[in-house]
C-alpha cells in the first residue's frame, strides 16, 4: 500500500510542480492567439470550454490502454508502478504537453506536418505514412476489441454485426463537426471512466485487499525469459506511461482550446489522469488475484484476456454499478478512441493534400478509403494486429520526443527534459525490434542491447544535426 500511495501522490503533485515548470519552459502566454481564433471553421476548429476539452482529450488518448495495458503490465510485478509513475510524469505527460503546445503554435496542424518542420521533409514523409497506418491500426483494433466484447455479452448478435454497427458510428463521428457527437457524448463517457477508477480506488483504500510493495525489481512473469522487463514492460504499458498515439490526437483539441493557459490541464492533466487510472488498475489487478503471479496464472487460464479480468474485478468489487461502469470502460472507451483515430487520419490526409474540410462531400471522400482499409484489417488475426500496433505506438512516441528536443534546443531552452526520454524510448523500441520474435528474434540479450545502443546513438546523432542554427524557424512556421 505504501508504494501505491507514494506513486499516486507523486503523480498528483507532478501536475502542480513539474507541469508548471514545463509551462514556463514552453513560454505559455494567455494573450497569444490560439488556432481557433485564426481558423474557426465550424467543423474542426470550434471553441469549446476547458472542462469539455479535457474530458474529450482524456477519452481520445485513453481507450482501453490504461486498463488492459496496466493489467497485462502488472504481471511483471510492482515494478510496473515505477514505470507508470516516472513514465507518466517525465515521459508521457511531458510528451503530451510540449507536443500539444508545438501543435497549437502551428495552427493545430496534424502531427506529421509539425515533425516535418523540425526533422525535415524526409522524416515528414515517413511519419505521414506511419501515422496514417497507426491511426487506421488503432481504429481497427478499437473496432475488434469492443465488437468481441459486445458479442460475448449479447450472444444473439454476431461479432460481424457489431463490427458494422461500430463502423457506422465511426463514419458519423469522424465526419460530423467536433461539437456534434464527440463534444456531447465524450464528456459523459469520460466521467464514467473516472468514476470507475475512483470506485476501485475506494475499494483499494478500504483495506480489503493487499497491494504488493516495490521491494524488488524481480520479473514476476510466468515466463520471464520470453518476456523480459527491458524492453517488454515499456511496450506493454504504453498509454499509462507514454504513447505516440496521444500526439496524433492532440491536433483535435488544439483546434478547440481558447487560451494557451488551458494547455497544462488539457494535455499534461489528461495524461496524468490516465497514469492515475493505469496505476489503480495495476494495483487492483495484483491485489484482487493475490499478487502478480496469481494474476499471471489467471490470465494464462483465460487466454491472456484482460477484458475478462476487468469484468470479474468490476462485478466483484463494484457490484451492479461496476457492471455498468465496466461496460462503459471496456466498450465505450475503445470506441471513442477508435473514432478519433479515424478523425485524426482524416485531418492528416487533409493536411497533406490541402483539402478543405468544410464541405461534407470532401470529408466523405477522404474518410471512405480509410474505413475500407480499417475494415480489411479487422479480418486479420487480432493478436497480430495488436503486436504491431503496440510497437508502432511507442516508436512514434520516440520520434515525437526527438522533435520536442529539437524544438527546445533551437529555442535554447532546457532540452534535457526531452533528450533523456528520447534516448530511453529509442533504445526501448530498437531493442524490441532486435529481441522480438516478430522482428529479428535475437536470443543473445547482450548482443541485442548492444545493437539497440548503437542504433540509439546513430539516431540521436541524426536528430542532433537538426538543431544546427543554420536551420532556422521562419516567422510563418511558428507564431510565437
Amino acid at each position: 500500500m505504501i508504494t501505491f500511495l507514494a506513486c499516486l501522490a507523486l503523480l498528483i503533485a507532478a501536475y502542480f510542480t513539474y507541469g508548471r515548470y514545463l509551462e514556463r519552459l514552453a513560454d505559455i502566454d494567455s494573450e497569444r492567439p490560439t488556432p481557433v481564433d485564426r481558423c474557426e471553421d465550424g467543423v474542426d476548429y470550434i471553441k469549446l470550454p476547458r472542462w469539455r476539452v479535457f474530458l474529450i482529450q482524456l477519452l481520445n488518448i485513453a481507450g482501453t490502454g490504461p486498463i488492459f495495458g496496466a493489467i497485462l503490465g502488472a504481471c511483471f510485478g510492482p515494478v510496473a508502478f515505477l514505470w507508470i509513475t516516472l513514465g507518466g510524469i517525465f515521459f508521457g505527460a511531458m510528451h503530451d504537453f510540449l507536443s500539444g503546445v508545438m501543435i497549437m503554435r502551428h495552427d493545430g496542424r496534424s502531427l506529421p506536418e509539425i515533425i516535418g518542420i523540425y526533422m525535415g521533409i524526409t522524416t515528414r514523409s515517413v511519419v505521414r505514412v506511419f501515422s496514417i497506418a497507426l491511426m487506421v491500426l488503432v481504429g481497427a483494433v478499437f473496432i475488434l476489441s469492443p465488437a468481441e466484447l459486445l458479442a460475448s455479452m449479447v450472444p444473439s448478435v454476431a461479432k460481424n454485426i457489431w463490427v458494422w454497427i461500430i463502423l457506422t458510428y465511426y463514419v458519423l463521428a469522424t465526419m460530423l463537426p467536433v461539437d456534434k457527437v464527440i463534444g456531447k457524448v465524450y464528456p459523459i463517457f469520460g466521467i464514467a471512466l473516472i468514476a470507475m477508477a475512483a470506485g476501485l480506488l475506494v475499494v483499494l483504500l478500504s483495506g480489503s485487499y493487499a497491494i504488493p510493495e516495490l521491494t524488488t525489481l524481480h520479473n514476476f512473469q510466468l515466463n520471464p525469459d520470453k518476456l523480459p522487463i527491458i524492453p517488454t514492460l515499456f511496450i506493454t504499458i504504453a498509454c499509462g506511461a507514454i504513447s505516440g498515439f496521444h500526439a496524433t490526437q492532440s491536433p483535435l483539441m488544439a483546434r478547440c482550446i481558447t487560451n494557451e493557459k488551458k494547455c497544462r490541464s488539457v494535455f499534461y492533466g489528461s495524461m496524468i489522469s490516465e497514469s492515475v487510472i493505469a496505476l489503480i488498475w495495476a494495483a487492483i489487478a495484483m491485489a484482487f488475484f493475490h499478487g502478480p503471479t496469481g494474476l499471471g496464472e489467471q490470465l494464462a487460464e483465460h487466454g491472456g484476456n484482460a477484458a475478462w479480468a476487468v469484468d470479474v474485478i468490476s462485478h466483484t468489487t463494484l457490484g451492479k454499478v461496476g457492471a455498468v461502469l465496466a461496460l462503459l470502460g471496456v466498450v465505450a472507451a475503445p470506441i471513442t478512441s477508435g473514432d478519433t483515430a479515424f478523425r485524426g487520419a482524416r485531418l492528416i490526409v487533409a493536411d497533406i493534400f490541402k483539402i478543405d474540410q468544410r464541405p461534407i462531400l470532401k470529408r466523405f471522400a477522404v474518410c471512405i478509403p480509410l474505413f475500407v482499409v480499417g475494415y480489411g484489417i479487422t479480418l486479420i488475426n487480432f493478436d497480430i494486429v495488436w503486436r504491431y500496433f503496440a510497437w508502432a505506438n511507442q516508436t512514434l512516441a520516440a520520434v515525437v520526443l526527438w522533435a520536442i528536443y529539437i524544438w527546445l534546443a533551437r529555442k535554447k531552452r532546457n532540452y534535457w527534459v526531452a533528450l533523456i526520454p528520447a534516448l530511453a524510448m529509442t533504445f526501448i523500441v530498437t531493442c524490441f525490434v532486435f529481441v522480438s520474435p516478430q522482428f529479428f528474434g535475437i536470443e543473445n540479450k547482450i548482443l541485442a542491447f548492444a545493437l539497440a545502443a548503437l542504433s540509439t546513438v546513430a539516431l540521436g546523432y541524426l536528430a542532433n544535426r537538426r538543431v544546427d542554427p543554420a536551420i532556422v524557424i521562419s516567422n510563418k512556421s511558428e507564431s510565437n
